[in-house]
């Protein structure tokens, strides 16, 4: 993650966020996009000490936004008030909301799967955005407005049988991400940004077999960046995007477009 880039606007200037499981991966690498478009940050996920250190790395780009860590399970109710009640009263608004948290604990047979573990899922990756839609809602957005996004997946888009039941979450979500951008139009856009691969702790287990193998079938012949993520939610809550909502970009080194997963 570097601080250096001369073509980046400083589009969202006065503008506050909050970026959900951004401790690593995708969530840091937006909440680094937002700072150094002049937005102000907030970034929360569960573990309060991996969290400070993001912060306090993210702080040291040197972008000029300001940085909080708020330490909050997505699931919890409490601390997505938590969070968006502490954005509002930190920054004076809040007029992004990237929802990044993601679990994927059951890979295989959906015959075999675990309900609780499904139950859990569809808790973190679409109720809890919802949660914290509704929230955010609540405390600024309803009245003033804004832009959301959600973290998706091609898996979402695309049946793979290896991770069926986080793929079943991801098309839940995007299915939310329309419905609420049909219901908070005109003053709130809601888009989702749909991933393929990306080089995270989190995917590490579908790129066992080694990075080659994985990228194989991706046209750009390599997997994804968290920056690769991050560029496209940095456009999609910029008035650049302003007539854009309820839409799925795909982010996914022309994966889809082989026809395969």
């Amino acid at each position: 993650m570097t601080s250096e880039n001369s073509t980046r606007p400083r589009d969202l200037e006065g503008r506050a966020a909050i970026v959900t499981g951004a401790s690593r991966g995708i969530g840091k690498a937006v909440a680094a996009e937002l700072l150094a478009r002049g937005a102000d940050v907030l970034i929360t996920a569960r573990k309060p000490e991996p969290l400070e250190a993001a912060a306090s790395e993210l702080s040291d780009l040197g972008h000029g936004g300001k940085v909080v860590a708020f330490a909050g399970n997505a699931a919890d109710a409490e601390a997505r008030s938590g969070a968006v009640d502490r954005a509002v009263a930190e920054f004076g608004s809040l007029d992004i909301l990237v929802n990044n948290t993601g679990i994927n604990p059951v890979f295989g047979s959906l015959m075999e799967a675990d309900l609780d573990a499904v139950r859990k899922i569809f808790d973190v990756n679409v109720v809890a955005a919802l949660g914290y839609v509704q929230q955010a809602h609540r405390a600024w957005m309803g009245e003033h407005g804004g832009a959301v996004v959600n973290l998706a997946s091609v898996a979402g888009i695309r049946s793979t049988g290896v991770i069926a039941a986080y793929g079943a979450s991801k098309a839940a979500l995007i299915r939310l991400t329309e419905e609420l951008a049909w219901q908070l139009g005109p003053k709130i856009r809601v888009n989702a940004v749909a991933p393929g691969i990306v080089k995270t702790q989190f995917a590490a287990a579908l790129v066992a077999a080694g990075e080659d193998k994985a990228s194989a079938g991706y046209p750009m012949k390599r997997l994804g960046t968290p920056e690769d993520v991050a560029g496209l939610v940095g456009f999609l809550v910029s008035d650049a995007a302003a007539w854009i909502t309820g839409e799925t970009v795909r982010v996914d080194g022309g994966l889809l477009a082989t026809g395969s997963m």
